[in-house]
């Protein structure tokens, strides 16, 4: 008579437990996949380049930096009580990608004139993809 009983409770455990430990929770309690430093997806925008001097993250870069500029939409959001200086996503990494080539960057800015997934890489960065000539190409990033 125990054996029926505890076979249930344990499927039943097991589905809860489960259920637990499929969504990671970050540091701020949030569910891991409404954090966006910590997306995984591949993301499809236009890249463009600019000439970087002091961005948003409040250091000082320069056209042979590999750095990019993050759409305001894709940055703000993650801004601590509107100090970009604070922002987490300040240094974190990601690959862009174009045409079989792909480049490792640092963000260092904030984009106002980019969309939601676009990004606006150093004129160095922008150059391991494509010509500067091209200006604006189609590409995918994610986090690395």
């Amino acid at each position: 008579m125990l054996v029926p009983t505890f076979t249930p409770l344990l499927a039943l455990s097991t589905t809860i437990l489960g259920a637990v430990t499929a969504t990671p929770i970050n540091t701020n309690g949030a569910p891991e996949a409404a954090n966006p430093t910590k997306r995984a997806v591949l993301t499809s925008g236009r890249f463009t380049y600019y000439n970087p001097g002091l961005g948003a993250c409040g250091h000082s870069n320069g056209d042979g930096d590999l750095v990019v500029a993050l759409s305001h939409a894709d940055f703000d959001p993650s801004t601590p009580n509107g100090n970009p200086n604070n922002n987490p996503l300040c240094g974190r990494r990601l690959r862009a990608s174009y045409a079989g080539r792909s480049v490792d960057v640092t963000v260092v800015d904030r984009c106002v004139a980019c969309n939601s997934g676009d990004l606006d890489l150093s004129p160095a960065a922008f150059q391991a993809l494509a010509d500067l000539s091209v200006g604006v190409i189609g590409g995918t990033w994610n986090w690395i």
